[in-house]
């Protein structure tokens, strides 16, 4: 279950920190990394930190945008501080675990993690379908990026773990993948407009609410369908 889940990390601009990721998703029993526009090469310093997961480094995948990593996947988490303006669905490292660790029978997962000065912006965030929350001192929460990667990766291990010995049965909710949601986004925005519902002047925060509603509801495979008929049927409607 564990080759379900990949390790994105955006715009890293310290090719040690790869290298420390690599390792401690090895440890844990992880091996898909995926680099989302890095800031460097995976160099020789990279090699050294990785201190024997170089086959991590090795079979990395490098892409040019978050889309691009996680468009096939039906449960994507992102790691941010919690937020007081935008109530996104948020899990603690432990939730996440149990989560996928269930979801991953049916779909691909990521756990997407962000700069290491300047973590991940409001779009990417936007694309997660969680935010997790790592509960750390707070008078002292400065984790470094390889930490944070370790503490995720470490409570998917003991969800899988603790799961193994059950033998249950897989989940059978098929989510869609984010490409799947992203291509809802921008009908209903399409809907929206047509029927003018949405003003230009707030457009945006319209979305980012709806996606907030969507996201925490988590349409199934069937359910984004009957959706997506329901926004066709309005979009084939003659405005007045």
């Amino acid at each position: 279950m564990l080759d379900k889940v990949r390790i994105v990390l955006v715009g890293t601009t310290h090719s040690g920190n790869i290298g420390s990721v690599a390792r401690a998703m090895k440890t844990m029993g992880l091996s898909r990394l995926y680099l989302v526009d890095p800031q460097c090469e995976v160099d020789g310093q990279a090699s050294a930190l990785a201190a024997g997961a170089t086959d991590v480094l090795r079979d990395v995948t490098i892409v040019p945008t978050l889309a691009d990593a996680i468009g096939d996947c039906t449960l994507v988490a992102g790691t941010s501080a919690r937020s007081r303006t935008l109530p996104w669905p948020m899990l603690s490292p432990r939730e996440l675990g149990e989560k996928a660790q269930l979801e991953g029978q049916q779909g691909e997962v990521a756990f997407v993690f962000g700069r290491e000065r300047s973590g991940l912006s409001n779009d990417e965030l936007q694309q997660c379908h969680f935010h997790v929350c790592i509960d750390a001192n707070p008078e002292y929460s400065s984790l470094n990026l390889a930490q944070a990667v370790q503490i995720l990766c470490y409570e998917m291990r003991m969800a899988q773990l603790a799961a193994a010995p059950l033998a249950s049965e897989p989940d059978q909710i098929c989510y869609p993948p984010a490409q799947a949601m992203e291509g809802f986004y921008s009908h209903l925005e399409q809907a929206l407009d047509h029927s003018g519902f949405l003003i230009k002047a707030h457009q945006g925060k319209v979305m980012e609410k709806l996606r907030c509603l969507f996201n925490r509801s988590r349409p199934d495979e069937h359910e984004l369908n009957i959706l997506r008929g329901i926004l066709s049927s309005v979009l084939r409607l003659k405005r007045d």
